[in-house]
């Protein structure tokens, strides 16, 4: 059993990816801006193409700060993710065309569920009635 257990545990660390913990990504810019009352900036991009540009102000409810901006960077399949957001006291509110979208509502609801709809709301007339239902009451 034992044996099993440390094959498998080997089996599994053969299939991790290797990362190259010795590689150095040199940051390009970084440009802070921190005046200590709430209000700040922030740019920076690193070599291997992260770009994040962010600022903020206490501008929401008891003085908390209103942060919005972008980032952007590529992901490992090659796509350019670009993110615009605002974070305040909605939450994180991200915007791009990576992110999954919602589909419109109301949807188009299929007419076995609409059936089923109007079957349970006739069982609930006849039961207001007083009149034996159609389909089988389970107890």
């Amino acid at each position: 059993m034992k044996y099993l257990v440390l094959t498998a545990l080997a089996a599994i660390a053969a299939a991790l990816p290797a990362y190259d913990s010795s590689e150095v990504v040199k940051t390009v810019r970084d440009e802070r801006d921190h005046q200590g009352d709430g209000n700040y900036r922030l740019d920076v991009e690193i070599e291997n193409g992260i770009v994040l540009a962010q600022s903020g102000a206490p501008a929401g409810p008891s003085g908390t700060v209103v942060k919005a901006g972008q980032y952007s960077y590529i992901a490992p399949d090659g796509t350019p993710v670009d993110v615009k957001f605002v974070a305040d006291e909605n939450g994180f509110q991200p915007q791009s065309d990576v992110l999954p979208v919602a589909p419109a509502f109301p949807h188009p609801i299929p007419q076995f569920v609409l059936d089923q709809i109007a079957f349970a709301a006739e069982e609930d007339a006849r039961r207001a009635r007083g009149e034996k239902s159609h389909s089988r009451e389970y107890i």
